[in-house]
């Protein structure tokens, strides 16, 4: 009897769950399948301007790109799907062209012998259907350049990579096509550098700023002054009069320079572990250009 009531009691109860929606089976996960041609979004940032494409990526599967996927003569989309976005955070130029930082649709019109690559406001474009070449607001040319072993999917990269300049590529089957991109970077960070050693603030970048300006040959008198207010703070730091020494060496000072690498190289000597070892060799190798 005791038994029947459990029993009755249980169905009772699950009867209740079932009718406020307990017992309902979880929904499957929604279906994902392959693309065809996979979205792809990279970064990377070059001096102080950061890059962003968005763009999709066909393969050949044994198909042919370049005057075929791609005709020669038509305008492209650069890659699947929608217009492929580029994104800079500074002005930059390409090819030797101004173009104002923001984010533009990227167009192509493949060549065999030469490219124009295209840039235009987001207008959201699937393809390039309703291209209109009065949107335009830079086209540059470039010549592309045939690759020996056959690349699978479309690729957008940014390599070459310096404070100001980098190249960006769209590379496919035996194709690259390199757009020269340059930064005036020293241009954005001189004037903030400047009023920043002007000011009053308790910290100051003292070794960044004297390497900036000594990278990129720019005052080296202002890089010293500034090194020996870092070896001020620290008179200890013979890795910052490793770096006042280089300065010198580029200012032509070789006496200077031989005797600021001397006393890091003593510095380091009496360190241990990498920063001992690193020191140590950058040091002999300075030494031994300014014989």
């Amino acid at each position: 009897m005791r038994s029947t009531l459990l029993r009755s009691a249980c169905v009772a109860l699950a009867v209740v769950a079932c009718a406020h929606g307990l017992c309902a089976q979880t929904p499957p996960p929604a279906l994902v399948l392959p693309e065809t041609s996979p979205a792809a979004t990279f970064k990377q940032r070059v001096g102080v301007t950061d890059i962003e494409v968005v763009y999709w990526r066909p393969a050949l599967r044994g198909r042919s790109a370049f005057g075929a996927l791609a005709p020669f003569g038509s305008v492209w989309r650069t890659g699947a799907n929608s217009a492929t976005l580029i994104t800079f955070s500074t002005d930059v130029t390409i090819q030797g062209a101004a173009l104002a930082a923001g984010t533009y649709e990227l167009f192509s019109i493949p060549g065999k012998d030469e490219w124009t690559v295209i840039f235009q406001p987001p207008a959201k474009q699937w393809g390039s259907y309703k291209y209109d070449p009065t949107k335009d607001v830079l086209r540059v040319k470039t010549k592309p350049v045939a690759l020996t072993t056959p690349v699978e999917s479309f690729t957008i990269d940014l390599g070459d990579l310096r404070d100001d300049a980098a190249t960006l590529a769209l590379t496919w089957e035996k194709t690259r096509v390199p757009l020269k991109l340059q930064i005036d970077t020293a241009g954005l960070l001189v004037p903030k550098i400047e009023a920043l050693m002007a000011g009053t603030a308790a910290k100051k970048p003292y070794v960044p700023a004297a390497m900036f300006y000594l990278d990129n040959n720019l005052d080296l008198k202002k890089a010293l002054a500034w090194m020996d207010a870092a070896i001020a703070e620290n008179p200890k730091a013979f890795y910052f009069v490793y770096r006042k020494a280089k300065v010198l060496a580029k200012m032509g000072d070789k006496a200077g320079a031989l005797a600021a690498a001397q006393a890091s190289l003593a510095g380091a000597a009496q360190a241990s572990g990498e920063l001992k070892e690193e020191y140590t060799r950058l040091n002999h190798d300075l030494i031994a250009s300014l014989k």
